[in-house]
């Protein structure tokens, strides 16, 4: 018998799906698909500014350990701080990534007294975060208040703390959170609000700072994270929040505390980010007006959303798959979003919108979407 028989039945079982996942290389094809919104990931500009931030540090290749052992240094703290003092924080520790940073907050922060209250449609990370912490857990209606009341009046709240979870910019669909309304449920509720500002950092705000920060609601919330992995073109994650906040994940988050600290080279990258996408004005009206461009040409099956994140609706595993590829042989990359990733039924093609887009490359996707 095969030892991997296991293995094998559940890869079978999703190739009869239409579910399979599998790596592949999209070269020479315009990029409708990656979350580098910017162009930041590939800019020579970036380049230059992390050669010279990095200068000091070129001869080390590698940080050697953890932050608690060898892996922390001068560097990596100034990033920390003037990345909180950009986004009107107190403190600020960076994460490996934006999965680790959720992982290692949810996972350490609720105890199995606490209640976390999450948005159905919230990030893997969050959820796996939340699943390790061994909190009592409910998911309320995607965006929806009301649902979100009644999960709160339900919340275990005399045996410990109550947090509200919720994304900025939800990845697969592309819509904003009703922020304001949450936290005044969380304020009447007295529950700790969680964002996660992934996609809307460097995006949303008149300098790219997130919802939070560009609505004014940053003293509001018990933490936030930003990751830089999308629109800062580069790697790693900050969560914001108090000195407090700061030192109990030193203490209590394991995935900072048993992980490789990130080497000099990463922090430069961020840091140049830091110092290029605030005054990108030019690249975020471009986004705006390509979204504009597309909403025009194409009125049917396309989900509403202001940001670079727009759905086209295609229901159905091979119905997606199918006119992923279609569009793919015209030379743009645009990928198809299958069950389990979305609901059943909720399959769609995520095309993703950047400043670097022309104006011919959308009128091409325009002209493939709208082909049969």
């Amino acid at each position: 018998m095969n030892p991997e028989h296991f293995l094998q039945a559940a890869l079978h079982k999703r190739e009869e799906q239409a579910s399979l996942r599998q790596l592949r290389h999209f070269e020479n094809r315009v990029d409708f698909c990656s979350n580098d919104y910017l162009g930041l990931a590939s800019s020579e500009r970036m380049g230059e500014h992390i050669l010279r931030l990095n200068e000091p540090y070129s001869k080390k290749h590698g940080s050697g350990g953890s932050r608690l052992l060898s892996g922390n240094d001068p560097f990596i703290e100034l990033a920390e701080g003037e990345i909180a003092l950009f986004h009107r924080a107190a403190a600020g520790l960076i994460f490996n990534s934006g999965y680790d940073a959720n992982l290692g907050l949810l996972s350490s922060v609720p105890g199995k007294h606490d209640t976390v209250i999450y948005d159905n449609l919230a990030h893997a990370s969050i959820r796996d975060g939340i699943r390790l912490s061994l909190a009592h857990s409910y998911a309320f209606a995607h965006n929806d208040c009301e649902s979100l009341q009644q999960k709160l009046s339900i919340a275990k709240r005399g045996l410990g703390e109550v947090f509200v979870v919720i994304e900025s910019v939800y990845s697969m669909d592309g819509d904003i959170a009703p922020i304001e309304d949450i936290l005044q449920l969380c304020q009447r509720y007295n529950a700790h609000l969680i964002v996660d500002e992934a996609h809307a950092t460097g995006i949303v705000g008149s300098r790219g700072e997130g919802l939070v920060q560009s609505k004014g609601l940053e003293n509001d919330c018990f933490a936030r994270v930003h990751t830089f992995g999308k629109a800062l073109g580069c790697h790693g994650a900050i969560v914001l929040g108090s000195e407090t906040l700061k030192s109990y994940l030193i203490n209590f988050a394991r995935s900072f505390i048993y992980t490789t600290a990130l080497p000099p080279v990463a922090v430069a990258s961020m840091l140049a980010a830091y110092q290029l996408f605030p005054s990108m004005d030019e690249e975020r009206r471009t986004i705006r007006a390509h979204i504009r461009k597309l909403r025009s040409g194409l009125n049917d099956n396309l989900f509403y959303s202001d940001t670079p994140i727009q759905v086209y609706n295609i229901p159905g595993n091979e119905a997606a798959r199918t006119k992923a590829g279609y569009l793919q042989s015209l030379g743009l990359d645009v990928r198809a979003i299958l069950h389990p990733t979305v609901a059943k039924g909720a399959e769609r093609l995520r095309i993703i919108i950047h400043s670097f887009n022309t104006d011919h490359e959308l009128e091409l996707l325009i002209e493939g979407l709208r082909k049969n």
